[in-house]
């Protein structure tokens, strides 16, 4: 009996151009770089630029530096999401037909108000769930408003999930995990001012990519519950996932974006040498301790 031979895998990695990219991110990128490395495969880079209010093009550039810095490098030309709006509509327009999602009228003041008034507000991984308020309305109130209201679109979780079943997906840390999107409610997967959200985005452009693994932080575990959902909902292939722990300073703080002393950038202009940072991210666990700034 022979050995299988390993798969080969595609990875990526899908930073956000809103700020300079830190450790965090290195650590993430260099785990998914080294595991279709591993494979023979193929890393890819995706820019997360919907949030088109806080990205700056500065920062397209800046993060494809601080990669080549480490030594990642990638298969293709970079995908934008800022190019992708109508395959997102497409999708958007696939859930409307099959009637899982709805338009939401409520601005952000609205539904706190009703969440304060409310005696037992759902609480949901990222805080209290939506109550549902524009799920009640009418088909015609809902025609009338959406010639002339801004609006997003919700799942409809509650059918979505009736339909869904059960989705199942395998994380390489966790094992086999069954889908509970309804923890999340009624989340929202068109923005007033995008024709997309976070959710609906990802697993969308996961698929357009071929993408086998998914290699991305813990903090972004429960999501996957949501996405499976929708791969399941429009038929789209399931990548396995490899949720990693995150890098955190001496204080047991998660690292951001805001933190600029722990930037790549910061980092390589103090001096501090790529193979450094590669073997100390590359550790296990990670070690940055060595990067601490100095007051």
């Amino acid at each position: 009996m022979t050995d299988e031979p390993a798969r080969s895998m595609i990875t990526r990695f899908a930073p956000s151009p809103t700020g300079l990219l830190h450790l965090g991110h290195g650590y993430s990128a260099l785990r998914a770089h080294d595991l279709a490395c591993a494979t023979d495969g193929r890393f890819l880079l995706r820019f997360e630029d919907i949030d088109t209010g806080r990205v700056r093009a500065e920062f397209y550039d800046a993060i494809e530096k601080d990669l080549h810095w480490l030594g990642i490098e990638w298969a293709a030309e970079p995908m934008r999401q800022s190019d992708r709006f109508d395959a997102y509509r497409d999708a958007l327009e696939t859930l409307k037909a099959r009637g899982l999602v709805y338009p939401c009228f409520c601005t952000r003041k609205e539904i706190a108000a009703e969440i304060a008034a409310s005696a037992s507000a759902p609480q949901g991984p990222d805080g209290p769930l939506y109550p549902g308020t524009c799920r009640a309305l009418s088909d015609a109130e809902r025609e009338e408003r959406l010639v002339s209201e801004p609006h997003a679109w919700r799942i409809d979780m509650a059918k979505a999930v009736s339909v869904a079943g059960e989705p199942h997906w395998r994380d390489a840390g966790e094992g086999e995990q069954v889908a509970t999107p309804e923890i999340h409610g009624d989340v929202v997967l068109a923005r007033k001012d995008v024709p997309t959200s976070y959710h609906l985005a990802v697993v969308v452009d996961d698929a357009a990519q071929g993408i086998t693994d998914v290699v991305r932080g813990m903090d972004l575990f429960a999501a996957t519950h949501v996405h499976r959902l929708l791969q399941q909902l429009l038929d789209l292939p399931v990548p396995r996932y490899h949720h990693h722990r995150l890098i955190t300073d001496g204080a047991g703080k998660r690292l951001a974006k805001r933190d600029n002393a722990r930037s790549l950038a910061a980092l390589r202009n103090a001096g501090v040498s790529a193979s450094a940072i590669c073997a100390a991210l590359r550790s296990d666990p990670p070690d940055i301790s060595g990067f601490e700034p100095s007051d």
